[in-house]
């Protein structure tokens, strides 16, 4: 009588932790609240539906956040803005003018974003580390989130895919 119950118990807690790791993975993504570019130009992740979107949370004092944007310009410029929109959120604890600057003097390609007051971070589930990226296909629901650099291959492949 032991055994059976033992293996119900199981077999309870594997599908208990399949789900999780398959649905506790899934993130809601803030797709209607409005965003401002540095420029002023207002827009929602749902106006980017039918596209890739890569969402990059960074900061300029973050070593790996400067060695990650060449390579993001760099895919933004492959793929275009038909096939992928990459936006910059800039964290709040950033200066301003330091991120104008950089953005001026890269000329970077792509939607970038002050987070002044830091809801969008927290929107995106209260981000803390830079980089941070979000990979959302163009059904508009999360293929993958980076904490550090992300695979650039992998972004490139859903792209194309």
């Amino acid at each position: 009588m032991k055994k059976p119950l033992l293996l119900a118990a199981i077999a309870a807690s594997c599908i208990a932790l399949g789900s999780y790791f398959v649905l506790g993975n899934q993130q809601t993504l803030p797709n209607q609240h409005a965003m401002q570019t540095l420029e002023g130009k207002s827009f929602k992740l749902d106006d980017y539906k039918g596209k890739v979107v890569l969402v990059n949370f960074w900061a300029t004092s973050c070593t790996g956040c400067m060695k990650e944007m060449p390579e993001l310009k760099k895919i933004q410029l492959k793929y275009g803005h038909e096939r992928l929109q990459t936006i910059a959120v800039a964290m709040s604890y950033d200066n301003l003018q330091y991120i104008e600057n950089y953005y001026q003097r890269t000329q970077l390609p792509f939607n970038v974003v002050y987070d002044a007051n830091g809801e969008i971070a927290k929107q995106f589930g209260s981000i803390q580390l830079t980089p941070t990226n979000f990979l959302i296909g163009r059904d508009g629901k999360l293929i993958k989130k980076y904490i550090g650099e992300p695979d650039y291959a992998e972004i490139q492949r859903a792209i194309e895919s």
